[in-house]
């Protein structure tokens, strides 16, 4: 019988593109993804497929967005007489948790476009490899559980410690917008616990990135790694 995967090595696989206007360059991007290595058995495959595609669409998305909105601003920028302006965007990951059959991890996106403007954006996988497809987040906690509303209340009584302890700044509706703002596709493992996370804006200003909170395994009903997945 065929062994599973425990853990799984990849390396970067890189990509660069530019796009120019009359010869000028308006917009570079940068990517940096992961790829199983060797890539001989399916789950490692599939993997590698996976974050191919997402090298193409976050090209695809800099073809079709950003590239079209550098050229409006270079053009406006000409007409003015003022700095030519220059869009980066890059795509890059961290491996976050690699044992016990699960590969955990989040790619991120960061866009410099006009100046003083800096947009974040994250993504959290985990892979079950004896399979080779995503686990889902209620997966991680008993049938019946409340997880959701557990996870809200962490959240919440973590951001009015910041707070207090003026280690963080978030905005004046930030209860109103925190169950709003919530995915069950935002999170990711690590050493420490279950880490979720919410869009930049959603709860905090720009300054403050993406706020990620950490539930601790065994905390709530949060399974171990060493347990497989309900």
């Amino acid at each position: 019988m065929k062994r599973s995967l425990l853990t799984l090595h990849t390396e970067p696989y890189t990509a660069e593109r530019e796009w120019a206007v009359e010869g000028i360059p308006v917009l570079t991007a940068a990517i940096s993804l992961p790829q199983p290595v060797p890539a001989q058995d399916g789950v490692s495959r599939r993997i590698r497929r996976y974050y191919r595609l997402q090298c193409r669409s976050f090209l695809h998305y800099c073809e079709n967005f950003l590239f079209p909105w550098a050229a409006a601003e270079y053009r406006a920028a000409l007409s003015a007489s003022a700095p030519l302006p220059h869009f980066h965007a890059e795509l890059t990951y961290r491996v976050t948790y690699n044992e016990s059959g699960l590969w955990s991890l989040y790619t991120q996106s960061r866009e410099r476009t006009v100046p003083g403007q800096t947009l974040l954006n994250r993504w959290g996988d985990t892979w079950d490899l004896s399979c080779g497809y995503p686990v889902s987040l209620p997966s991680f906690f008993p049938p019946r559980t409340f997880w959701k509303k557990r996870l809200l209340a962490l959240a919440a009584s973590e951001i009015e410690r910041q707070e207090r302890a003026g280690t963080a700044r978030y905005l004046p509706d930030w209860k109103r917008r925190l169950r709003r703002s919530f995915s069950a596709r935002n999170y990711y493992l690590t050493d420490e616990g279950l880490s979720f996370f919410f869009p930049m804006y959603a709860l905090a200003p720009a300054v403050e990135g993406i706020p990620a909170f950490v539930l601790p395994y065994g905390r709530d009903g949060l399974g171990r790694l060493a347990d497989p997945p309900a």
